[in-house]
Protein backbone atom coordinates (compact mmCIF):
# COMPACT_ATOMS: atom_id res chain seq x y z
CA UNK A 1 0.00 0.00 0.00
CA UNK A 2 2.73 2.22 0.45
CA UNK A 3 4.26 1.85 -2.77
CA UNK A 4 1.11 3.31 -4.07
CA UNK A 5 1.13 6.48 -1.77
CA UNK A 6 -1.01 5.36 0.93
CA UNK A 7 -0.64 5.71 4.53
CA UNK A 8 -1.29 3.51 7.32
CA UNK A 9 -3.57 5.54 10.09
CA UNK A 10 -2.87 4.79 13.48
CA UNK A 11 -6.27 4.44 15.10
CA UNK A 12 -7.28 1.53 12.64
CA UNK A 13 -4.30 -0.69 11.27
CA UNK A 14 -6.66 -1.48 8.32
CA UNK A 15 -7.23 1.89 7.39
CA UNK A 16 -5.00 3.75 4.99
CA UNK A 17 -5.54 7.19 3.67
CA UNK A 18 -3.95 8.93 0.66
CA UNK A 19 -3.76 12.35 -0.60
CA UNK A 20 -4.39 14.20 2.68
CA UNK A 21 -6.20 17.65 1.26
CA UNK A 22 -10.02 17.03 1.38
CA UNK A 23 -11.36 17.18 -1.76
CA UNK A 24 -8.87 14.16 -3.37
CA UNK A 25 -8.77 12.12 0.06
CA UNK A 26 -8.92 8.22 -0.49
CA UNK A 27 -10.04 6.40 2.20
CA UNK A 28 -9.14 2.33 1.67
CA UNK A 29 -10.19 0.02 4.03
CA UNK A 30 -8.24 -3.65 3.78
CA UNK A 31 -9.70 -6.80 5.90
CA UNK A 32 -8.31 -10.00 4.69
CA UNK A 33 -9.62 -10.75 1.39
CA UNK A 34 -12.26 -7.71 2.28
CA UNK A 35 -11.72 -3.90 0.34
CA UNK A 36 -13.43 -0.12 0.14
CA UNK A 37 -12.91 2.55 -1.75
CA UNK A 38 -14.21 5.91 -0.58
CA UNK A 39 -13.39 9.08 -1.59
CA UNK A 40 -15.34 11.92 -2.81
CA UNK A 41 -13.58 12.06 -6.26
CA UNK A 42 -14.82 9.67 -8.25
CA UNK A 43 -10.95 10.13 -10.78
CA UNK A 44 -9.10 9.31 -7.18
CA UNK A 45 -11.44 6.14 -7.15
CA UNK A 46 -10.64 5.11 -10.37
CA UNK A 47 -6.81 5.28 -10.67
CA UNK A 48 -6.43 3.73 -7.23
CA UNK A 49 -8.92 0.51 -8.70
CA UNK A 50 -6.70 0.51 -11.68
CA UNK A 51 -3.13 0.83 -9.85
CA UNK A 52 -4.12 -1.37 -7.83
CA UNK A 53 -5.92 -3.99 -10.39
CA UNK A 54 -2.48 -3.91 -11.88
CA UNK A 55 -0.66 -5.90 -8.83
CA UNK A 56 -3.51 -7.66 -7.26
CA UNK A 57 -6.50 -10.22 -8.88
CA UNK A 58 -9.21 -7.87 -8.13
CA UNK A 59 -13.30 -8.05 -8.83
CA UNK A 60 -15.12 -4.62 -8.82
CA UNK A 61 -18.47 -5.20 -7.26
CA UNK A 62 -19.25 -1.82 -7.95
CA UNK A 63 -20.79 0.52 -5.14
CA UNK A 64 -20.46 -0.41 -1.72
CA UNK A 65 -23.18 -2.42 -0.28
CA UNK A 66 -21.86 -4.76 2.21
CA UNK A 67 -18.33 -4.98 4.15
CA UNK A 68 -17.32 -7.40 6.88
CA UNK A 69 -20.75 -8.83 7.38
CA UNK A 70 -22.68 -5.20 7.35
CA UNK A 71 -25.34 -3.62 5.37
CA UNK A 72 -24.48 -0.66 3.88
CA UNK A 73 -27.43 2.10 3.11
CA UNK A 74 -26.80 4.78 1.55
CA UNK A 75 -29.29 7.82 0.47
CA UNK A 76 -26.94 10.30 -1.69
CA UNK A 77 -30.09 12.71 -1.58
CA UNK A 78 -30.07 13.13 2.16
CA UNK A 79 -26.49 12.68 2.51
CA UNK A 80 -26.63 9.97 4.74
CA UNK A 81 -25.42 6.44 4.96
CA UNK A 82 -25.88 4.31 7.61
CA UNK A 83 -24.46 0.44 8.94
CA UNK A 84 -26.88 -2.41 9.67
CA UNK A 85 -26.25 -6.12 10.76
CA UNK A 86 -29.93 -6.93 10.47
CA UNK A 87 -28.77 -9.25 7.73
CA UNK A 88 -26.34 -10.91 10.09
CA UNK A 89 -28.73 -11.40 13.10
CA UNK A 90 -31.43 -12.67 10.67
CA UNK A 91 -28.81 -15.06 9.85
CA UNK A 92 -27.66 -16.20 13.78
CA UNK A 93 -31.40 -16.18 14.90
CA UNK A 94 -31.81 -18.74 11.83
CA UNK A 95 -29.14 -21.04 12.52
CA UNK A 96 -30.49 -21.03 16.35
CA UNK A 97 -34.02 -21.89 15.44
CA UNK A 98 -34.99 -18.50 16.40
CA UNK A 99 -36.58 -17.03 13.48
CA UNK A 100 -39.96 -16.68 14.52
CA UNK A 101 -39.19 -15.48 18.48
CA UNK A 102 -40.60 -12.19 19.23
CA UNK A 103 -38.38 -9.07 19.39
CA UNK A 104 -38.02 -6.56 22.36
CA UNK A 105 -36.86 -3.15 22.79
CA UNK A 106 -34.65 -4.07 25.76
CA UNK A 107 -33.22 -7.08 27.55
CA UNK A 108 -34.39 -6.00 31.10
CA UNK A 109 -37.77 -8.33 32.31
CA UNK A 110 -40.64 -5.36 32.06
CA UNK A 111 -41.31 -5.74 35.78
CA UNK A 112 -37.84 -4.16 36.55
CA UNK A 113 -38.35 -0.66 37.56
CA UNK A 114 -35.03 2.08 37.95
CA UNK A 115 -34.86 4.00 40.71
CA UNK A 116 -33.65 7.59 40.90
CA UNK A 117 -30.42 7.74 42.54
CA UNK A 118 -30.81 11.14 43.18
CA UNK A 119 -29.28 14.19 41.17
CA UNK A 120 -26.74 13.72 38.56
Amino acid sequence: MKESGFIRRSYDSCVYMRNLNKENAVYLLLYVDDMLIASGCKAEVRLVKDTLSQKFEMKDLGPASRILGMDIIRDRKKGILSLSQETYIEKVLKAFGMSDAKSTITPLATHFKLKSLGKA
